[in-house]
């Protein structure tokens, strides 16, 4: 296939970006329908894409390109379950894990779904019996708190979720996370927790991540002060694709995950126990049914009217045709507070990327830099950079019409907030405006208008509509894979820093340093100079 740069199509939206940029406030009055045209409501969400700059003509190229690049093609494979992996060989079957179980997937070869459901019979089963307190730690006495062990997708997924469906949480017991090497964050989770009562979960696809198993052994010494080592193991459950070596560490239980789910695509396995700990299982299959509405509507719509495909295509021309390096995302909701940190994993380790599927260093831009804070904290803090500073940065935002606590007022106000942020940031204010209302030092005051977003809205907070919103962004992310032709499912950079902290850490331990540049070397010598101090 011919690099995805030089398609016609590609060629047709540089044209259209060298022209000038639309004036998306101009786009509105020019055509009243304008909302009708750029609005989509999929899988319970509705998405207003109309405040981004695109004419019907530059929509269309889009889809136009999504077409020549073979999405089509590609979104087969992926739910046919072939190896889009392609580096580790290996398809990707997040998608399975939300599936009806009573179905056959991928296909009767290589059906997964009845590992799937006894997997989840497992993870009912062990929820049940801790919520219920028919689970006892070593003392007898039943489980108040749970501390889910484990770094990046085996944290950030479980911690999001359990987070957003907080209001749901009221008969389980606490959730805590520890999703640092550093000491300080068990130390901090601890602090306070009663060890006769407290259950930790390792979250390890392979159980050899060295912070989870890390902070595992010193969870281990920290029980041992008060509780020996007899029933050590009820304190204990494992999650993981490697069952034996969790054996090998003695725990109660193995909750299993596979080879095929990817950490960053993870939460719907056990990895998401904490869920089913404390909102309980069915809080967990509607989560699983949420994102199995929009894998089907992301599967099966034509793109034009494809949520995941017209956000990964709006994406597409902010970062390659308009040179946009960054992208925003605002959750107008204290419970998706950790949604800005959830996606930045999702998109940035799986497509930051400079090397295509043919080995081949790729000449355009890849993912952009995702940052974000739960509004209405951000206007408080770097909303100014959006309004007047020079980057003209395109922002999501993300709305709750429906919340689960009293104070509607106050929700009240946030969503005249929400929507007047993406307002203003379209409309900006001229001095013309400014100067009949008498305000002075114009030059300062005015908004210069015509910055993009997109607004989600949500129901509710229930967990189908956060199951249906992160699969939109788990396959936006795949889309801008495909135009970009790189493989959204491994993360070499990764493990690379992996390999080369274990050799560093082997250097602390002996004392003894190896070669490395200057820099390196220097810095370790003062470290080591600080540490060996009385």
């Amino acid at each position: 296939m011919p690099r995805h740069d030089t398609l016609p199509a590609w060629q047709e939206l540089q044209a259209l970006a060298a022209a000038p940029a639309p004036i998306i406030s101009d786009c509105f009055l020019s055509d009243p329908s304008r909302l009708t045209k750029f609005s989509i409501e999929a899988a319970g969400l509705y998405a207003d894409y109309s405040k981004q700059p695109v004419t019907e003509e530059i929509f269309s190229k889009l889809m136009t390109l999504a077409e020549q690049s073979k999405l089509s093609d590609c979104i087969h494979s992926l739910f046919a379950g072939e190896n889009v992996n392609y580096t580790e060989n290996r398809p990707a079957l997040h998608m399975a894990l939300r599936a009806d179980l009573q179905s056959v997937y991928p296909d009767s070869e290589k059906n997964v779904m009845p590992e799937i459901a006894s997997g989840l019979a497992q993870l009912a089963r062990f929820s049940e019996s801790v919520r219920s307190g028919d689970w006892k730690g070593a003392t007898g006495l039943p489980i108040t708190d749970v501390v889910n062990l484990g770094i990046g997708g085996s944290d950030l997924g479980p911690r999001f979720l359990t987070t957003a469906l907080a209001p749901y949480c009221d008969a389980g017991p606490r959730a805590h996370f520890v999703g640092n090497g550093d000491g300080a964050d068990l130390h901090e989770v601890l602090c306070g927790l009663n060890r006769s009562t407290t259950l930790f979960l390792v979250v390890s696809k392979s159980f050899t991540t060295s912070e989870t198993l890390d902070n595992a052994r010193l969870a281990q010494d920290w029980l041992r002060t008060e509780l020996g080592d007899d029933g050590l193991d009820r304190h204990f459950v494992g999650i993981t694709a490697k069952v034996e070596k969790a054996n090998e560490f003695g725990v109660a239980e193995v909750l299993p995950f596979w080879d095929w789910v990817g950490g960053r695509f993870s939460v719907w396995s056990a990895v998401g126990a904490t869920i089913a700990l404390s909102a309980g299982m069915s809080v967990f299959e509607s989560l699983l049914a949420g994102a199995r509405k929009m894998d089907e509507h992301f599967r099966h719509a034509e793109f034009g009217s494809n949520l995941p495909v017209i956000m990964g295509m709006l994406g597409i021309w902010h970062t390659n045709f308009l040179g946009v390096n960054q992208h925003v995302v605002l959750p107008y909701s204290h419970y998706l507070e950790r949604l800005p940190a959830y996606l930045q994993q999702l998109e940035m380790e799986s497509n930051g990327k400079s090397v295509d599927r043919d080995g081949r260093s790729v000449s355009y831009a890849t993912v952009p830099a995702l940052w974000g804070e739960v509004g209405t904290n951000a206007q408080h803090a770097f909303m100014q950079r959006l309004h007047q500073g020079i980057h003209n940065v395109p922002v999501d935002f993300v709305l709750p019409l429906k919340v689960r606590h009293p104070y509607q007022r106050q929700h009240d106000a946030l969503v005249a907030n929400c929507f007047a942020q993406a307002e203003a940031l379209m409309n900006g204010r001229d001095a013309n405006d400014l100067q009949a209302s008498g305000i002075e030092n114009l030059e300062h005051r005015v908004l210069p208008g015509n910055r993009p977003s997109t607004m989600i809205l949500l129901p509710e907070l229930s967990p189908q509509c956060l199951g249906a919103l992160l699969a939109l962004y788990e396959h936006k992310v795949f889309v801008q894979a495909v135009i970009w032709n790189i493989n959204p499912f491994d993360q070499w950079g990764v493990e690379e820093g992996k390999r080369l902290a274990q050799k560093l850490l082997h250097e602390i331990d002996s004392g003894e340093l190896g070669q490395h540049d200057a820099s390196t070397t220097a810095l370790m010598q003062r470290y080591l100079g600080q540490r060996n101090k009385d």
